[in-house]
């Protein structure tokens, strides 16, 4: 027997007596309807077994252990970024989302094209009962789901395929979802989608890597042509919603080069850029340091004309105290509350300003072109206080190699030293001062967000490492000391 005769038989016996919720019809006929689909894609043993056996932890007795022992490591591993954390003691209602969220999380991230295909292959077969049934009954079908708002339903859908359209863009499988979101949810995606699409590929091999931002890398790609390659688990959604963004900014009066087209690169999306013979910040200040505080005037000035464009909630742009209150949270919130509330009602405490901040402002995503500086990187533009774009420059210059100089070395491309002296340059000329405490004063505040930004980042792990724990403890102390002297963040 082999090993899909063998799961076919296991899955039988262990869905006995289980029906789909529509249609009364036995359960094992949705793992076999998976199995048919996959084999449309894949002639991998491992992955089609995966299919049979997707819902067996989820919805019977089996165990994880059980299926590595009878089927091996690699269909465990496909089985287990399918089944959802069930959260046993609270109502199925309640914590739908939170099981799609954290689902959703664990697809984004993986690299494995046969999770995508299993994805595809589950969620294809669910959506096409869902559109048998939706055409005999309409919204009244919803009323007999665990989650009865259609909406919900719709951004579960539209994310998974999101998610899986630059790696499954080209297989039936992934027409036909495309096809069925949009017959229960019009107009949720361009009906081009559901037809064959071939974005241009690109290599970046080779080519330079002109700087790191928080979604992807810029490379240089040939002597016209920037590209930036968004990390893998950015739809291409995002990547729109970046391009979007630019344009907004552009209108507005940011000098910020627009994109003018979506390529894939590998696994990946990029989006490319016509900038002739253009360079870095960062690079410029690398070649010549003796030349930094020159950049660093250019930088002030860039900032204060993106912070001098005043913009309306009508224009879109979100709140920058949401990203410094996520800092927040997620860091100093999980060692100590009670200094966390005190954070956060310095950030509550600023005057609500209308002002545009870029969210990611340092010298890696900004290119001298012709003499004059242009921004890249706009996903993270929003309004507020520009303490926040302060508090990411001194993040990047000064607080992230305050234990290790060699991670602002590395990011920057240039010494720790010099990394200091364009952030002090940079801060003088923006406040138009040489007065050492004012200058002091403005750095406090910046550097509470910065600490605590620390304690997040450590934080995104599960568990800390000895040498991680002594971190945290060593910015909690930080931000402790500074929330006792600072009464605000406002300058």
């Amino acid at each position: 027997m082999n090993k899909l005769e063998e799961a076919i038989i296991y899955a039988t016996i262990m869905h006995q007596g289980k029906i789909r919720k529509f249609g009364k019809i036995p359960y094992i006929l949705h793992s076999l309807e998976v199995a048919q689909i996959l084999s449309t894609m894949t002639e991998d043993e491992d992955v089609i077994t995966a299919g049979i056996l997707h819902d067996i932890v989820e919805d019977t007795d089996g165990t994880m252990e059980e299926i590595k022992k009878r089927f091996g490591e690699r269909v465990a591993e496909l089985v287990a970024s399918e089944t959802e954390n069930k959260y046993p003691n609270e109502d199925k209602c309640a914590t739908w989302k939170r099981r799609k969220e954290d689902s959703l999380l664990v697809l984004k991230n993986s690299r494995d094209m046969g999770v995508k295909m299993l994805w595809l292959g589950d969620k294809l077969s669910n959506i096409r009962s869902l559109a048998r049934v939706y055409s005999e009954q309409g919204n009244r079908m919803w009323k007999e789901m665990n989650q009865s708002d259609p909406a919900m339903h719709c951004w579960y859908y539209r994310s998974v395929a999101e998610i899986l359209e630059l790696s499954l863009n080209k297989t039936g499988a992934f027409k036909e979802l495309i096809k069925h979101i949009n017959s229960i949810w019009p107009g949720t995606f361009d009906s081009e989608k559901a037809r064959y699409k071939k974005y241009r590929e690109v290599s970046v091999e080779g080519c330079k890597l002109l700087g790191r931002g928080a979604k992807g890398d810029v490379y240089r790609y040939d002597d016209e042509l920037v590209i930036k390659v968004y990390n893998d688990n950015n739809t291409y959604s995002d990547v729109e919603k970046e391009i979007a963004q630019s344009r907004k900014a552009f209108i507005l009066g940011l000098p910020t080069a627009i994109s003018f087209g979506i390529v894939a690169v590998g696994n990946q999306y990029g989006a490319m850029y016509e900038l002739m013979n253009a360079e870095t910040v960062s690079e410029c200040i690398a070649r010549n340091p003796g030349q930094v505080e020159s950049y660093g005037r250019i930088m002030a000035d860039l900032a204060r004309n993106i912070h001098g464009i005043e913009v309306t909630n009508e224009d879109g742009f979100p709140s920058v105290a949401e990203r410094l209150c996520t800092y927040i949270q997620g860091g100093v919130g999980r060692e100590n509350h009670e200094l966390a509330e005190k954070c956060l009602k310095l950030i509550h405490s600023l005057p609500e300003r209308k002002n545009l901040v870029h969210g990611d402002f340092h010298s890696g995503n900004v290119f001298m072109h012709g003499g004059e500086p242009y921004l890249i990187d706009m996903d993270r533009v929003a309004m507020g206080h520009p303490i926040a774009e302060i508090a990411d420059l001194y993040y990047f210059y000064v607080v992230l190699g305050e234990k290790e100089p060699s991670v602002v070395e590395k990011f920057m491309g240039f010494s720790y030293d010099t990394a200091k002296q364009f952030f002090e340059t940079f801060l003088k000329t923006y406040l138009e001062t040489e007065d050492v405490d004012r200058l002091q004063e403005v750095t406090e505040k910046a550097s509470l967000l910065c600490y605590a930004r620390m304690v997040n980042k450590l934080h995104k792990k599960d568990n800390l490492s000895e040498r991680e724990r002594e971190l945290s403890e060593y910015y909690m102390k930080k931000v402790e000391m500074l929330v006792q002297k600072l009464d605000t963040l406002e300058f």
